[in-house]
């Protein structure tokens, strides 16, 4: 993996795949995966693509993404895997392809979500199930500790506009919008764990979401008057902590 692609898969580590292990299962118990074919819609570099492999087989498993790091980084980490560039909005698969198309921490980032979800429809056989999960931003501790500590610091506000999916009632919406039917929508709770507050400042400034969108417009005083009000906000900075993280989920019958 070339060093760019690399850091690019780390930086997303760092920040958001050290929750995926327990996410993941979790959502992928939700959706009621077990055996068949699934897709995972916008797979980043593998975290929930690896969980899928492992309960129905990787040649079972089909992955796209649009950032060509994360193709590379998922087809390295989960080998046997299909995994394509490519965007929601026009998936390259034929109609009913798969038995189940999952998507994970990316309807906010999707520029349809809309038609993102119509299109995770139209690829899923008749009787299948799609399945939806997105951060609830104010209680992924990591995410709103960040802003809280910033705010203090130096008055900071969270940047740009409030991402779909982050509130309850959105991922429900869009599946109805699909005209899918038994929608069910539950909350999974994730956990993530650090070494200390510089393995936890480390995913600030990887340059990965709205944090490292902010962190590369500050200068050098505001980044250490930020960092310095992160630590203050630890109870433990120097020692090992876990932080949670609780997401949004629906699934429904196409």
């Amino acid at each position: 993996m070339g060093q760019g692609m690399f850091h690019a898969a780390d930086g997303y580590d760092r920040l958001i795949g050290r929750f995926l292990p327990s996410l993941a299962p979790a959502f992928a118990d939700f959706a009621e995966v077990r055996a068949g074919s699934v897709l995972d819609v916008g797979c980043g570099p593998g975290g929930l693509t690896a969980e899928l492999a492992r309960r129905v087989g990787a040649g079972n498993v089909s992955a796209i993404d649009p950032s060509p790091p994360f193709v590379v980084a998922c087809r390295e980490r989960v080998p046997g895997v299909q995994v394509v560039e490519g965007v929601a909005e026009g998936l390259p698969f034929p109609d009913g392809s798969f038995d189940a198309a999952l998507s994970s921490l990316v309807v906010g980032f999707m520029s349809d979500a809309q038609q993102g979800v119509r299109e995770m429809v139209r690829v899923t056989r008749p009787g299948g199930t799609v399945a939806l999960c997105f951060w609830d931003h104010s209680r992924m501790q990591s995410i709103a500790r960040f802003w809280r500590a910033a705010h203090r610091a130096i008055g900071a506000e969270p940047a740009g506009d409030r991402l779909l999916g982050t509130q309850q009632g959105d991922l429900a919406q869009l599946l109805e919008g699909a005209a899918l039917r038994d929608i069910r929508v539950t909350e999974l709770v994730a956990t993530g764990g650090y070494r200390d507050v510089d393995d936890l400042w480390s995913g600030y400034t990887a340059g990965i979401g709205p944090i490292g969108q902010y962190m590369q417009g500050l200068d050098q005083d505001e980044i250490e008057a930020v960092r310095g009000a992160v630590r203050e906000d630890l109870d433990t900075p120097d020692r090992p902590f876990t932080l949670s993280a609780v997401a949004w989920a629906a699934r429904a019958t196409t």
